[in-house]
Order: structure tokens, then sequence, then C-alpha cells
């Protein structure tokens, strides 16, 4: 029995659109997550009968469809802009027998990441995937819920076992069918490359639709293919001096970040929702429409060696961006290659269940530094020490340091170290007690910033003698003002502590600070890290 796919894509579509549209009334949502591994060993096959991976990549069901949303798809980019006719969506979620319309918020919240399919909110977009074909259902292969694949049949080799194209990361697939809920495995192939699969150097040209009944493929990521020129950059849809918001494509390997120079130091630009390509970025001064961006990989290394891109918002957009795409020039200038000194003897100076503290030796010519933890940009400072604040306890983290110039060109990495953060009891001697709890309280916003509180609860045995909160910001939140605490920013790196006269906090006690914020309120942590001295 010759099957079709079910009709996937109005949902996903409208979903995506809400999303862009919400997001288009506020300065950016603000978002990061780490990748899992390409070469991840995969999980056993659900019940409902994916395939394993073998071992050169993932082997799973591969259904298709006809093109992305307008006027985006997963990735967030136009599918008139893409690279490459041939496309391909991965699963949003991985629920296995559970087929709820949205089973978790999209991003996917860090505590759900075990519900995470390897669409990785967004962070394996723009990456290229060589598939290869697989064998033929003889029996229903109709992705229904609940349902084995390839149902009354077997999977069988024929003459178009071992076609191969490379197709492009373009899209996601979060319907509520067997193949995107019960094969973390699956692909979505469009429709139109099915027939140009190559095979022998010629493609297959008729295995679609007779011989496709949603087939086995195999495959693995890859290097963008033959690649040569360098990245493209547009702005969105409604982008503005107010609402920069660009789309990174033409990528040698993924991206998983975007940094703007904020005519200081390197700042993490805010991924919108979980479009994957598309990054809120910020000016190279206060109120400016000059940009200069750099772009890290899905392996978290800078593009084309650390070099900077720069460019200036088009005067076709000054009230906004009318197409879906507006393609920028750009100039280049090289880092990482040598003109700046990497910086030396990096070190762990100090451990708390919330934050690592850390120092290096400066390098010649550096006007700042950034500060990586696990490969992502958490912080810049112009001295040679910083605190990563907001950490979990008892987790290690690994750190790298990149000197910077006043030009924004960029060293090599320093040498890493690896740190593991207390226990939330405040264990080695650091004097904390672990009796304590913050939650922080949006108290107003406005496009570009907000009003926020932090209430500290003391849950210990016995009064404090003083106090600290730390947090990590996800995007360029800055702290502009604040009252009732001592309170500094480094990089995205927050730390507030008590003044004199909220210093004692009684057994069950509470205690409140407040500030106010540039940025996008969607990036204020629920549950900041505390401790007590």
């Amino acid at each position: 029995m010759i099957t079709t796919p079910l009709a996937r894509r109005t949902g996903r579509r409208l979903l995506v659109l809400a999303v862009f549209g919400v997001l288009l009334l506020a300065s950016s949502l603000l978002y990061g997550v780490s990748s899992p591994s390409a070469a991840a060993t995969p999980s056993a096959a659900p019940a409902g009968g994916a395939a394993l991976a073998d071992p050169s990549g993932y082997t799973g069901n591969a259904t298709h469809f006809d093109g992305l949303g307008s006027p985006y798809g997963g990735c967030g980019v136009p599918q008139a802009d893409l690279e490459s006719r041939n496309f391909v969506a991965l699963n949003v979620w991985n629920t296995p027998g559970h087929y709820a319309g949205q089973p978790t918020p999209r991003p996917i919240p860090a505590g759900d990441a075990d519900s995470m399919g390897l669409f990785d909110n967004g962070h394996n977009c723009g990456r290229w995937v060589r598939v290869t074909i697989g064998d033929y259902c003889t029996g229903t292969n109709d992705g229904a819920a609940g349902q084995a694949f390839c149902r009354n049949g077997n999977w069988t080799s024929d003459k178009y076992n071992g076609a191969t194209l490379d197709m492009l990361v373009a899209d996601s697939c979060g319907d509520t069918n067997a193949w995107c809920r019960d094969d973390p495995y699956h692909l979505d192939l469009a429709t139109q490359s099915l027939n140009s699969f190559q095979l022998g150097g010629r493609p297959v040209a008729d295995m679609y639709p007779d011989r496709w009944n949603n087939r086995h493929v195999s495959w693995s990521f890859i290097p963008a293919p033959g690649y040569s020129g360098d990245i493209s950059i547009g702005f969105v849809q409604n982008a503005a001096t107010w609402w920069p918001t660009i789309d990174v494509t033409h990528l040698p390997n993924g991206i998983h970040g975007v940094e703007f120079y904020d005519g200081s130091a390197w700042v993490s630009a805010g991924m919108v929702s979980d479009l994957g390509q598309q990054y809120t970025i910020g000016p190279n001064s206060s109120g400016g429409s000059s940009y200069t961006i750099r772009v890290r990989d899905a392996d978290g290394k800078l593009v084309q060696g650390g070099r900077t891109y720069s460019f200036a918002i088009p005067r076709s957009c000054a009230s906004g961006c009318n197409q879906p795409y507006t393609s920028v020039s750009y100039t280049t200038s090289d880092g990482g290659g040598g003109s700046l000194d990497a910086p030396t003897n990096l070190a762990v100076t100090a451990t708390t269940a919330g934050s690592v503290s850390l120092s290096w030796s400066a390098s010649s010519g550096a006007t700042g530094y950034d500060v990586h933890r696990d490969g992502q940009l958490v912080g810049n400072t112009t001295g040679t020490s910083f605190t990563d604040s907001g950490l979990s306890a008892s987790t290690s983290y690994t750190y790298t340091v990149n000197a910077h110039d006043s030009s924004g060109n960029t060293s090599a990495a320093s040498n890493s170290v690896s740190a593991t953060t207390q226990s939330s009891t405040g264990g080695g001697g650091g004097g904390t007690d672990s009796g304590c709890t913050a939650t922080t309280k949006l108290v107003n916003s406005w496009p570009g910033g907000f009003t926020a509180e932090v209430t500290l609860t003391n849950t210990g045995t016995s009064t404090s003698k003083g106090w600290q909160v730390g947090w990590t910001w996800p995007g360029s939140q800055k702290v502009t003002t604040a009252w009732s605490t001592k309170l500094t920013q480094s990089g995205s790196s927050v730390a507030a502590s008590n003044v004199d006269y909220n210093s004692t906090v009684p057994p069950s006690g509470r205690t409140t600070f407040g500030f106010n914020a540039t940025g996008d309120s969607s990036g204020l942590p629920g549950n900041p890290v505390c401790t007590l001295n």
C-alpha cells in the first residue's frame, strides 16, 4: 500500500507566524541553549518502531513537504533566500507516545531538555546533512499516533537504496504524529528534492511518488559541501533601528550564535524565538544604525577565524523593512589571525554554589576580553579577572578567554580551565548558609526596557549577616539603575549584594531590591542564585 504524508504543515506555519508577529511588538526575544553533538550516542528506538542510528549518523523514517511557510520557515529564513532548494526539517520535540499540540513552550525550556528533538531550539539551523536512501516499506507507513511504522508489511531494499543528496536544515517539524514525536531521527524532506537523489552519478528521477512510501533514510551532519565565498546577511521584515534583526545565511558549518560589537565589548545577540538563523543585534554606538558582528558555528568556533562583518541598515528600512529579507553588503576585518596574543595563564580563583571566578595574564594591545563558558559568550571585561554568576550548584563548567582590541579584532582562545561549583550547602569553606531562595517579579516593561524586583527569602535557621544574588542575562540586557542593593554588571553577568540596612535577614524573613534595565524583559530569570553570609 502506497501512502502519502499527512497534511502536516499548516499548524506549524500558523505557530511560527504568530510567534513572529508577537516578537515584532517587542525589542527581541532572547534565548540560548547548547547543541547536542551530532555524534552523540542515540537512545533506543521507541516502541513505535523508529529505526536505530547507524554508526555514521542517524537512521529514521523520512516524510516530505512542499515548502517553507511564508514569510519564514522554522529557521527564520524565506525560502527564496535559501542557498539550496534541497532542504529538510528536524523534529522540534522528542516525546514518544505523547502527541499533544505543544508538549512544552517554544523555545523548549532548559528544564524540559529531555523533550527536545534534533531541531535543538533552532541551533541546528543552517547546517547541512548528507542523506542516504534506505529501505522501502511494503505496508502502511502513515505516522499514525501510537502505531508502528510500516504496519502490515516489511522493510525491503530496492534499486534506490544508497542514493544520496546533500540537504540544508531550514525548517522545524512540530506536528502531532508519530513521525515527529516517536521517531527522534525522522527527517522531513522537500518534496521537490526526492527525485534529485543521486545514484551512480545520475538522479533517480522516478523514485517519487510510486516507490517512496516514507522510506528509511540514514543521515549525518556535514560541513557545507563545496563551500566558497562568505556568509550572507539581510534584515528581516519590520527591522529598523529600534529592532535591528537580521538573518544570517550561507554558513560554512551552521550557526550557534551571533555577537555584536557595541563600541567597547562583544555582546551576545538574542535569537528570535527558536528561529535559529534570526538574531536581534545592537549598534556600534547608542542610537546608531551601523553594526559589527561575528558569528559562531555549530562547533562554537568563530566563522572565518573570527572575521568581523560591518554594515548599516539600508535607507529603505528607515521606517521598517518592507520585504521579508533585505540583503545588505558589508566590509570585513579578519580577527584571531595573530595580531593579538591569546590571554595566558587562565585560572580559577574561587567558586561558590552559584559562581566561578577567573583570572588571566594580559594580552599586549588588548582593550578587553571575552569570556566563554562551554563555548558560549557569557561576559566581557576590560580587566584580567571575571566572575561568572547565576550558575547551578554542583555543576562543572569549562572556560576560555579571548582578547579583543578597539577595532573589534579578536585573538585566539586562551587555555581552557574547568571548575565545579560548590553544593547548595556552601561546602568548601565559602562561609555561606544553606538556606535562601530568590525570585523575580516584572514590575513594568516598555519597548527597549523594563523594571523588575528581586525578593530574597531566608529559608535557613539563623539570621544572615549579608547576602548575594547573581544571574547571567541570556542576551544584551543591561542594568541601568538599582535600589536597595549594591549591584554590578560585567558583560552579561550580574552580581547584587546587600546594603547596610538590609544585610540582616531573619529566618523566614525577606528583603527586596529592584532595578531598571534595557533590553527584553523575557530574559529575566525566574530564580536567580542566592547565598547568605
